[in-house]
């Protein structure tokens, strides 16, 4: 298999994170790749033309990261991150939807501010998903106490987005109005998935 990815995707970081807590690196090549060049090939994996794409041995594509995600937890016999019924299961997904919209408001944000001409820049656009992000994190100061400590694709979702977060500095720092998550977050930086995950330029 393998997995189309940039370094700066938190989508992709998410899928690169649940192949090393899944014990599947050794089964996947990591393909870097650049979704924004204009003769980029990776349209034949994603007609969207967004990484990650995980290419199968058949030659098919998966896509996006949770469907990868999933996909991957399903091909070992450790830890699940994905449970497979009940509320637990739902909880997850959920968890796992509010780390994924942070990261749509934030690298909306991040497009507004890069790739928009100026004068063609939406201030409204972006405060509203500043406050989106805001909410968000609040909502995830609130619900930490309920994690139980494990680390199932909600919290690895949440890992990413924080991650992002800090990478883009989209909010600016998150950290002093929310400790809870603060030292939560600060309690997975060591994690082998996390650290050699982080994303960069």
């Amino acid at each position: 298999m393998k997995l189309r990815y940039s370094h700066t995707s938190p989508y992709a970081r998410k899928v690169w994170m649940t192949l090393i807590e899944c014990g599947l690196e050794d089964r996947v090549e990591l393909v870097k790749t650049n979704a924004w060049a204009p003769d980029t090939d990776l349209v034949a994996d994603n007609p969207l033309s967004k990484v990650p794409a995980l290419v199968l041995a058949d030659g098919s594509a998966l896509y996006d990261s949770p469907v990868i995600c999933e996909y991957l937890d399903s091909l070992h016999n450790g830890h699940k991150l994905f449970p497979a019924a009940g509320a637990e299961r739902w909880r997850q997904l959920k968890l796992q939807a509010l780390a994924d919209g942070i990261l749509d408001a934030a690298v909306a944000i991040r497009i507004e501010a890069t790739l928009r001409p100026e004068d063609k820049r939406w201030d409204g656009w972006v405060d509203r998903q500043k406050a989106a992000i805001t909410r968000a994190l609040d909502h995830l100061e609130k619900e930490i106490g309920l994690w139980d400590g494990v680390y199932l694709i909600g919290p690895l979702a949440v890992v990413a987005a924080l991650g992002y977060l800090d990478f883009r500095g989209a909010v600016g720092d998150w950290r002093p109005s929310r400790p809870q998550l603060a030292h939560w977050a600060s309690t997975t930086a060591n994690r082998r998935s996390v650290r050699e995950t982080e994303p960069k330029d």
